[in-house]
């Protein structure tokens, strides 16, 4: 839990000791919330009670603000790989797990961080920010958050660049994303769009976040939708966090094998 602690410590130091990828991290989803609640707003409907664009799109752009910082908060296991700091974390009396924990810990820290920054304008959505909803949320970040940090652990691993990092990521994260229930309601789409939503793991986070965002905790408990997302994101977090320590634990290439079995 040391070593877990220092490189959790280390991931979010460098994350504020940056000063651009805290600006763009941060301004970068409010304007695409802005931007296209506004361009949309006039064209989507939901019912004459239902929220307007701008709310509905709200908590899926707070998904999307906490899944693709903590994807791309692993991106640092490469550039810490090129600088030789990963080389040194191998062979030194720390254990996989540890190095797995330290970067998990530290990717969803910031995951939740730029979150909870973007819970705090829910008001201007339409959505009552109370005392009881942020923590929920912010509970529910971790969870989806770990998950997500993990998996992205995973394809940061095998990642020989940085540029061929992003470009598995924007293939499969975007989609991911799209197809969530983030942009759209998935209650009458097509059955082929249906059955890729029905295996896609972001879709039960987004009911997890959506949800929340307007049920109390009572209400949640008794939801069966909601327990059944609160399942699968639990589930995913578990798989995803087995296959990081999994990719971890293996041999790497210019590793010394005592080294590859710690």
């Amino acid at each position: 839990m040391r070593a877990a602690t220092v490189l959790a410590q280390r991931e979010v130091v460098r994350y504020f000791r940056q000063p651009s990828r805290l600006l763009g991290s941060l301004a970068q989803p409010p304007l695409f919330w802005l931007f296209l609640g506004a361009g949309f707003s006039g064209s989507f409907r939901t019912g004459e009670e239902g929220p307007g664009y701008i709310e509905f799109l709200y908590p899926g752009i707070l998904l999307m603000m906490l899944l693709f910082a903590a994807v791309y908060s692993t991106i640092t296991l490469i550039e810490d790989r090129s600088a030789g700091f990963l080389q040194g974390v191998l062979v030194a009396p720390v254990s996989r797990l540890g190095l797995v924990a330290g970067k998990l810990i530290g990717g969803t820290a910031i995951a939740m961080f730029q979150a909870t920054v973007f819970l705090l304008v829910a008001p201007s959505a339409g959505i009552a920010l109370t005392g009881q909803l942020a923590v929920t949320l912010i509970a529910l970040f971790l969870l989806v958050g770990m998950g997500f940090t993990a998996f992205g652990f995973v394809v940061a691993w095998s990642s020989e660049s940085v540029s061929g990092y992003h470009a598995v990521m924007s293939v499969v994260m975007i989609p991911m994303w799209m197809l969530s229930g983030a942009l759209f309601p998935l209650e009458r789409s097509s059955p082929w769009l249906a059955a890729l939503t029905a295996v896609n793991p972001v879709r039960y986070a987004m009911v997890v976040v959506r949800k929340a965002c307007y049920e109390t905790v009572p209400e949640l408990i008794g939801d069966p939708d909601f327990v059944l997302a609160l399942a699968v994101s639990a589930a995913w977090l578990t798989l995803t966090t087995a296959a990081a320590v999994y990719v971890a634990s293996r041999r790497t290439r210019g590793t010394p094998a005592s080294a590859g079995r710690r």
